[in-house]
């Protein structure tokens, strides 16, 4: 209804000048929508919704700055807050619902006027397979958030009532984003591209959205017919993938700070074999400031929890350790002054040997040394940082930029992996476990090449099921704990991920810090230099001391504006969202 007003303002000169979608009655004439050249800008303007690691100086992208999980703590004080939920109260304009529904109008006119055009059938319902890719996710994105949600598959004007529909039931909405996916993948006529929208980049959507219906179809919903139906579905999704010539790359790092640059000695996504889709920045035309914010200050660091949670090289967890190996050391060095005498000078808190001895994965994920406040440390290419946590975050760091180019904002272009190999083998090992159907040469395919390139031993199903990590907090089979384990390891910080697993598997409790302690310690510095500056319960770090973060049941559903529900009284607010009822006059 809010775009429907913009619409009212706008003429076909100011759509084509401000980036707006196609609304005013000039540019949605037929001529327009007969021409492939317009059509294909409208789709190109969908592709602005994958925010990769953000644009310019902004802290819109989805990796690392989604700082809501048990993997990372956030920074106090400012725009970032760990101990913060997404709404802490009920606004009067969500903009979760309002841009969604913004981006959602878009795809309908693409759709819609696909189907009334003159343009050759294929053109014409390849394009409405790019759109309906876009749509799908936004109502999975929706659904994921708020429920039911009212699900709108035409262009609606003012006089139209379905402006003032009530929610269409979640599964109702989440089927017909099944729907879309499916028709993108059999009408979009390019296969593969890693850089547009293609049939195998609509497979791996298709694994994402499933992938989350179905585990809340088991866990939250209790319907396994339905988590059956869905979970089957990952599956062809994935068998599709996994055998259309990707394979996974030797560096996992390679996968974060790649550029596109030639000469720069570093494979460019584009070539790398493992990447399905991607956003491509590039020096002086798209940059974002990923490298700046991991680089330089006071960053994001890992929590304790997260850490712990990585197996040691010879497969086993933490909890199965005789020597638990957390604690950093401090190097010594002596230097002789001038007049003989030999003066000793400690360093940094170095992990070094800790991280040697675990998961490949978690030493191409954060550094060496430990920092914080009073006790900073910089890269090669940075300025001195302090992490809430001490542990510093590398994963997206590039050692070939210059200083300039890694502290500044506005100046990074590594290029952002959006869809790759490893999700899609950890999206199909989850479902097959789910659904009992796991073989070892399931995990051959997948697992065991996670495994392998993060240096630990190959695993049977048997194997997994046995190790029986006393950790696992989640009520659910060794088998099935080992997995997730193996995604966290393997996605940590990345899209936002962490999250969404932990609404599907309705497993949101954790983030509770007065439960669960773990999610905002952080590194053990029993062997630093303690002063009073430094916050610390039994040696971990812990600056948020006295900050809760504490679980209610509202938090598995944002809360709907309070303007929404005032301009559509038909629109009901999600449960705990109510705001309390005006106090009655005498």
């Amino acid at each position: 209804m809010l775009a429907l007003v913009g619409a009212s303002l706008s003429s076909c000169d100011d759509f084509i000048n401000n980036n707006r979608f196609p609304l005013s009655d000039q540019s949605d004439s037929p001529e327009f929508w007969n021409n492939a050249v317009n059509v294909q800008g409208q789709v190109n303007r969908l592709y602005n919704s994958y925010n990769g690691y953000g644009n310019g100086t902004g802290r819109n992208g989805v990796f690392y700055f989604k700082s809501l999980s048990d993997d990372q703590v956030g920074i106090w004080g400012s725009s970032v807050e760990f101990n913060s939920w997404t709404y802490l109260q009920t606004p009067s304009s969500n903009s979760d619902w309002n841009t969604t529904y913004d981006l959602i109008r878009g795809c309908n006119f693409i759709i819609t006027n696909m189907e009334t055009n003159s343009m050759e059938r294929v053109t014409a319902e390849s394009f409405a397979g790019e759109a309906k890719i876009v749509r799908a996710y936004q109502y999975y994105d929706l659904v994921r958030k708020f429920g039911d949600v009212p699900l709108v598959l035409t262009v609606l004007d003012p006089s139209d009532p379905e402006l003032y529909m009530a929610r269409t039931p979640r599964n109702e909405v989440m089927d017909q984003a099944l729907a879309d996916i499916d028709y993108a993948i059999a009408h979009i006529t390019r296969k593969s591209s890693k850089t547009e929208f293609s049939v195998d980049m609509a497979y791996a959507v298709k694994a994402e959205i499933c992938l989350f219906e179905a585990a809340y179809a088991k866990y939250t919903a209790k319907d396994n017919t339905r988590a059956t139906k869905y979970y089957n579905e990952v599956i062809k999704a994935c068998e599709s993938l996994m055998g259309a010539g990707y394979e996974l790359c030797d560096d996992y790092a390679s996968l974060y700070n790649s550029v596109y640059t030639a000469g720069n000695g570093m494979q460019s996504l584009r070539q790398n074999p493992e990447v399905i889709f991607m956003k491509p920045y590039e020096v002086s035309v798209l940059m974002h400031s990923m490298v700046k914010y991991t680089n330089t200050g006071e960053i994001l660091g890992m929590s304790k929890d997260a850490f712990e949670n990585y197996l040691f090289l010879d497969g086993k967890p933490m909890s199965q350790q005789a020597d638990k190996k957390d604690e950093g050391i401090i190097p010594v060095y002596k230097i002789k002054q001038e007049d003989g005498t030999v003066t000793e000078v400690t360093g940094q808190l170095n992990i070094k040997e800790c991280l040697a001895a675990r998961d490949k994965r978690l030493s191409a994920t954060i550094d060496t040394c430990v920092f914080y406040e009073n006790y900073t440390w910089a890269r090669p290419n940075g300025t001195a940082m302090a992490s809430k946590t001490g542990y510093g975050v590398k994963k997206f760091w590039n050692p070939n930029f210059t200083l300039y180019q890694a502290t500044t904002d506005g100046q990074g272009f590594t290029n952002a992996p959006l869809y790759w190999l490893a999700e899609i083998y950890l999206a199909y090992a989850e479902a097959k476990a789910e659904l009992g159907t796991i073989t070892n040469e399931d995990l051959n395919k997948t697992i065991n090449k996670l495994y392998k390139r993060a240096g630990l031993p190959e695993q049977t199903v048997a194997g997994l099921e046995a190790i029986g990590d006393t950790r696992n907090n989640m009520g659910v089979s060794s088998l099935i704990w080992e997995i997730r384990r193996c995604r966290r390891c393997e996605l940590m910080f990345d899209k936002g991920l962490r999250y969404w697993d932990l609404i599907r598997w309705h497993q949101l409790e954790l983030l509770d810090n007065v439960k669960h302690p773990d999610v905002t310690l952080g590194a053990n510095i029993k062997n630093s230099v303690v002063d009073h500056f430094v916050k610390n319960t039994n040696g971990y770090l812990d600056f948020y001391q006295g900050v809760t973060r504490v679980f209610s049941e509202r938090e598995y559903l944002y809360p709907i504006g309070t303007q929404e529900i005032t301009v559509n009284p038909a629109i009901t607010q999600n449960p705990g969202w109510d705001l309390p009822k005006p106090a009655e006059k005498k």
